[in-house]
């Protein structure tokens, strides 16, 4: 959706809301200046991308969807399958699986690429642009 159409819905529905007309005119011109300001540009383009990113398959999106499968799948394997298969491999009487696990070079790639929009989110909560 364009910006262009969210000023029109957004009227649309000051039109039904407010209905002193100074105080409508007042919040339609807010509405269009919210509309020009980089930020929300900035926000409706993130939208988009995000809509394109979407519609791509689930193991075609690119780098990030890569990155975040293969964190997803070590700590599945590392936490819940190798923990489960030892305890049957445990109970049958068998000697049990030991994987070597270098946890700090994983943590190191999966909070980077999940803790930098909470970095980010931290930034607006203080003001910085």
């Amino acid at each position: 959706m364009t910006p262009l159409a969210l000023v029109e819905i957004g009227g649309r529905l000051l039109d039904k809301i407010i209905p002193d007309k100074d105080a409508r005119d007042r919040a339609k011109a807010e509405l269009i200046k919210a509309s020009q300001d980089q930020d929300f540009q900035r926000d409706m383009a993130q939208i988009e991308l995000n809509k394109e990113e979407a519609k791509m398959d689930l193991f075609r999106g690119g780098w990030r969807p890569a990155v975040g499968w293969t964190c997803g799948i070590a700590f599945a394997l590392h936490f819940v399958l190798f923990p489960l298969l030892n305890f049957f491999l445990a109970s049958a009487g068998q000697e049990q699986i030991v994987v070597a696990f270098d946890m700090d070079t994983l943590m190191t790639v999966l909070l980077g690429l999940l803790g930098l929009g909470g970095l980010r989110t931290a930034e607006k909560w203080k003001g910085i642009k």
